[in-house]
């Protein structure tokens, strides 16, 4: 079932497999990856000013926004790139992990923002605790907005 737990799981299992991947030096990113990470980093800027998730004292639509971003600044990097995004609930990132199984895997947690986004619309308001864990997934310390740390390139 696709719910918001699966999704994060499988988001951080794929996002660890590209990660170990490249740790291990089976992936070694090229030139491409390595300016589109630094495209995706510049373009989902969080503006949090170093506070730490969650962000409580911004607006639903701010948090929500912020998350959706995600999803479109993906599928920009993997149109891009030429790799392709696919679904992360229910399955395995192919070995060896690289840059589609990481956007993959980021991305199954920025379509969910997206899918807040379209609810909130209509006045219904996301758990805030899931909230929370999607925004401290891709910002604060050993999160996505660190993604650059873990490569040894």
């Amino acid at each position: 079932m696709d719910t918001f737990t699966s999704r994060l799981d499988s988001a951080w299992a794929w996002w660890s497999a590209a990660v170990g991947e490249s740790q291990e030096g089976r992936w070694v990113r090229d030139a491409v990856e390595r300016q589109v990470m630094a495209d995706i980093g510049a373009a989902t800027n969080a503006l949090h000013g170093g506070r730490l998730a969650p962000f409580t004292e911004d607006s639903w639509h701010v948090r929500i926004g912020r998350i959706a971003n995600w999803a479109g600044v993906l599928r920009l990097a993997a149109r891009a790139g030429g790799w392709q995004l696919r679904p992360v609930v229910g399955h395995s990132p192919t070995r060896p992990a690289g840059m589609a199984e990481l956007l993959s895997g980021i991305y199954a947690v920025g379509e969910q923002g997206e899918v807040w986004m379209q609810q909130l619309l209509k006045g219904e308001l996301p758990p805030e605790d899931e909230i929370a864990k999607a925004e401290a997934f891709l910002t604060g310390p050993g999160s996505v907005e660190d993604l650059e740390l873990f490569f040894y390139d």
